[in-house]
């Protein structure tokens, strides 16, 4: 066995200082050590031999991670899990290579790990902040059960495009609710420090602006202000560092010209400089060497220099760095001290999570028994499913069912479907472990008899299943339709140029409601989609997103009024597609068009407007029904004008007025009505989700202060102006009260 020097060097560190994180100064006794390969092997990250999640320049075997290992040449290995493999080749690392420091192990765990919680916009959907976290602790707990150490999570971008396939990962089109769940994710994952071995390190991703893709298709070019990158796109990464993201990843996307990854006003000039972020920071899988594919660079040797120049640290997959760095170096053409600031960073990283203490501490066979698919990790992944519903409509109170003897037809591909109620980003979770729709159904109600058909497929247009519905519906009292899309569906790469319903399941929904019978759609999906036919002609219809391994309870529940739905919509769902993007914290026109709910094509105007469908949305954000009703009241405001030193209280009185106890997520909106650049009609500022019983009232109130009215200015400061606002309170961005207030100039 080769000796270690490690320990030789900072036993006496480690030992006084654990388990907090190490000094600096460990961190420089050990790079003063290493040669220019060494250095360059702590900036290459390489996926591992179990599956791929990006197109692959190499074929890995497991001897040529023990060899690479050996030789320092990889500072860690990602989507590989499994207490005994991640313990041998951590042994590797820390006994036969020549400085002995330990492996990184990351994984996109992005909504859980074995235990599948609701895909990220699911979870959003539940605007509830507590649980959002406490599904990112449990994701971190399985993880580093298994030696996953670092996760690729949470994606922040802000989506206004349905479009776009990865809308599934992030929280929606509002940068105040992307930056809350940003936060919780940051904390359940990170938990109060790295140093706990249950803990994992997060990675915001993707830096920056990935959201806004031209036409809603993955990878594609951004060209979008630097006021709108400020103001729009960058607050939920702000939160998430703020909240301690230990990493970030940049993103695929060029940004006005420049590749993310070698951008230095993203990476230098916002994320140095001004929020002094010091973690590392990763590419996305060969995003260095697309800078060739991009025209931005002439070689990979351009590439790897501009990249870790700009601030990029750590090289995924692309191997560039290993390939070209040390001689760049030797050549002069890259100062030693860049390369050595890089690796710093990722030192401190394996620091921080206590590797050098530990390098065993993240896999643990016992604690993989322990927690895996536990009976509290199980029963957290169905209450975060069922707060993640939302209701979309319920024309005549068709819902809550009751239990009893009556013959209920689920019809649909996704009716009892295991394999796709993981969703996208679920590689761990394993297909046969899902309850799916028709199962959780039958486990709540004993005494129904329940007939599945279903009906169609979701990629073909064959239509030989459509009789045997049909039959099946005429016989029953209800039919639950489980419709949508299929996990692969949305996700990376599964940009979708049409939203609506795939394959021909809208014409089986049409031809079921020949039968007349009422019928309720459970509508899976990673994004908004196209609704229209059945928000016009059934009764009640349900996003329900992909809830993972508790599906079929979590539907249950809800159906039945075993959880009254409180989920909200953290997008908007469009009419069309030729609507997007869409959001509801649009921008005023010179002509602006406010006639929505009138008949399309009814007038002649010269205005802002479709002529063959409404402005608004079918729905819209922050939109939500429950089995319950609630009013708004008595919204007051305690100053009609404060100083720039001074808050406002905002206070509003909510009622449930009807006969069954629900969650409300109480909405607060502000619009700056004049501004040295145009600004928003409506920006959400608070949120609160509260219980009440029936007849019940709770007054909530909301402090705003010149920091809450802060935005970008013309002048490329940050701020607020003074003017007229307008401030609003309800249950969705649409349906609001309002009142007004001035800020004065006076400090």
């Amino acid at each position: 066995m080769k000796k270690r020097l490690i320990p030789v060097l900072l036993l006496g560190l480690l030992a006084c200082e654990s388990p907090q994180p190490q000094s600096d100064s460990a961190v420089e006794e050990l790079l003063a050590q290493m040669t220019l390969e060494e250095k360059v092997g702590q900036l290459n990250f390489v996926v591992g031999d179990l599956f791929n999640t990006g197109p692959t320049v190499r074929t890995s075997e497991s001897q040529r991670f023990d060899e690479a290992i050996k030789k320092g040449e990889i500072t860690g290995l990602f989507n590989i899990h499994g207490a005994d493999y991640v313990n041998r080749l951590q042994r590797i690392a820390v006994e036969e290579s020549r400085l002995g420091i330990p492996l990184l192990i990351g994984a996109d765990i992005i909504h859980g790990f074995k235990t599948v919680f609701p895909l990220s916009i699911g979870e959003a959907a539940s605007w509830d902040l507590a649980m959002v976290e406490k599904a990112a602790q449990v994701a971190a707990q399985e993880s580093a059960a298994v030696g996953i150490n670092l996760t690729f999570a949470p994606m922040v971008d802000i989506s206004r495009d349905a479009r776009w396939g990865r809308t599934s990962e992030g929280s929606g089109e509002d940068p105040y609710l992307g930056s809350r769940m940003a936060e919780a994710r940051v904390r359940g994952f990170q938990g109060k420090g790295l140093a706990d071995p249950l803990t994992i390190a997060a990675c915001v991703k993707h830096f920056a602006a990935y959201g806004a893709a031209e036409a809603g298709r993955d990878y594609n070019t951004v060209d979008i202000s630097e006021y709108e990158l400020r103001n729009t796109y960058l607050p939920p990464f702000k939160a998430a560092i703020d909240a301690g993201s230990a990493t970030l990843m940049t993103a695929f996307n060029e940004l006005n010209g420049v590749p993310a990854t070698a951008h230095t006003l993203l990476l230098q000039q916002i994320l140095q400089k001004e929020w002094q972020f010091e973690g590392a920071v990763i590419s996305d899988w060969q995003n260095i060497g697309e800078m060739l594919a991009h025209g931005y660079v002439a070689d990979s040797a351009q590439a790897a220099q501009l990249a870790l120049e700009a601030g990029t640290h750590v090289d995924m997959m692309a191997e560039i760095f290993l390939r070209k760095i040390p001689q760049l170096v030797r050549d002069g053409v890259v100062k030693e001290t860049v390369l050595d600031e890089a690796v710093r960073k990722v030192l401190q990283l394996k620091m921080d999570l206590g590797l050098f203490d530990n390098p065993y501490q993240y896999g643990s066979a016992e604690k993989e028994k322990e927690l895996i698919r536990s009976e509290a990790f199980l029963k957290t992944a169905r209450e975060m499913a069922e707060r993640s519903i939302v209701l979309l409509k319920n024309e005549g109170q068709v819902l809550p069912l009751k239990k009893g003897k009556k013959k209920v037809a689920v019809i649909g591909p996704l009716g009892n479907n295991k394999a796709d109620m993981n969703g996208s980003w679920s590689f761990f979770g394993e297909e046969q472990h899902p309850v799916t729709i028709l199962e959780g159904l039958k486990a709540f109600d004993t005494e129904a008899e329940f007939t599945y058909v279903a009906g169609c497929d979701l990629y073909t247009n064959s239509t030989e299943g459509f009789a045997e519905a049909v039959a099946a519906a005429r016989k029953a009292d209800v039919i639950i339709l489980a419709i949508g899309e299929s996990a692969p569906m949305n996700g990376e790469g599964a940009s979708r140029a049409s939203i609506h319903l795939p394959g021909v399941q809208e014409d089986l929904v049409k031809a079921l409601h020949q039968s007349g019978k009422p019928m309720i759609a459970l509508v899976s999906s990673g994004r908004p989609l196209v609704l229209n036919w059945l928000h016009e002609n059934v009764p009640a219809v349900l996003a329900m997103w992909t809830l993972g391994s508790e599906t079929g309870h979590a539907v249950a529940n809800v159906l039945y009024g075993n959880y009254n739905p409180s989920g909200k919509l953290p997008m908007s769902f469009p009419r069309a597609e030729g609507q997007l993007p869409l959001y509801y914290n649009h921008k005023q026109t010179g002509r602006m068009y406010t006639g929505d709910h009138s008949e399309p094509g009814s007038e002649r105007v010269y205005r802002s407007r479709y002529r063959d469908v409404p402005n608004s949305p079918l729905y819209p954000f922050g939109y939500g029904l429950s089995y319950t009703t609630f009013e708004y009241s008595d919204f007051t405001i305690d100053k009609q004008t404060i100083s720039l030193a001074d808050s406002v209280k905002l206070s509003v009185t909510v009622r449930n007025s009807g006969t069954l106890a629900g969650e409300e997520v109480v909405q607060w909106y502000i619009r700056d009505e004049v501004g040295s650049i145009t600004r928003p009609v409506k920006e959400l500022k608070g949120f609160e989700k509260i219980s009440l019983a029936p007849g019940e009232s709770k007054t909530l109130s909301l402090h705003l202060s010149a920091d809450d009215l802060a935005f970008w200015r013309a002048d490329m400061t940050f701020g607020a102006e003074p003017g007229s606002f307008q401030v609003f309170v309800g249950g969705n961005s649409r349906d609001v009260l309002n009142q007004s207030f001035t800020l004065s100039p006076q400090p």
